[in-house]
């Protein structure tokens, strides 16, 4: 299965447990892995027929501004639906970061993986 991926989109949004968080913006990083037939694209040179990465990018960062959540883990599975349902990706491998969350650490987070390869 060929890929298509975003690597270190970097996202300002609200998300956290603690009440002073759902007052702030906080960074988050998201890697993102997409399954994807990129041949149908490469024959005639068309955007229309693979994943457009960059309007991808786009709609994650809506859609984790307009779905504020506690737990990054309710994001990542919030998300992984909401892009394979939207671009019909057959699997994606999701990691979302959180830098910063945890004192000594470079940064926290989950990965998760949705649809068969």
């Amino acid at each position: 299965m060929d890929k298509v991926f975003i690597q270190g989109l970097s996202i300002q949004t609200t998300i956290g447990f603690y009440p002073w968080e759902k007052e702030i913006k906080q960074t988050l990083v998201i890697d993102l892995m997409m399954g994807w037939n990129t041949a149908l694209a490469a024959e005639n040179d068309e955007l229309a027929k693979t994943l457009d990465y960059a309007e991808i990018s786009e709609k994650v960062a809506e859609f984790a501004n307009n779905n504020s959540v506690d737990l990054i883990e309710t994001l990542a599975e919030r998300l992984a639906n909401y892009l394979m349902s939207s671009y019909h990706i057959p699997w994606l491998k999701l990691t979302i970061g959180k830098p910063g969350a945890v004192h000594n650490a470079i940064t926290v987070g989950v990965e998760i993986e949705r649809g068969k390869q």
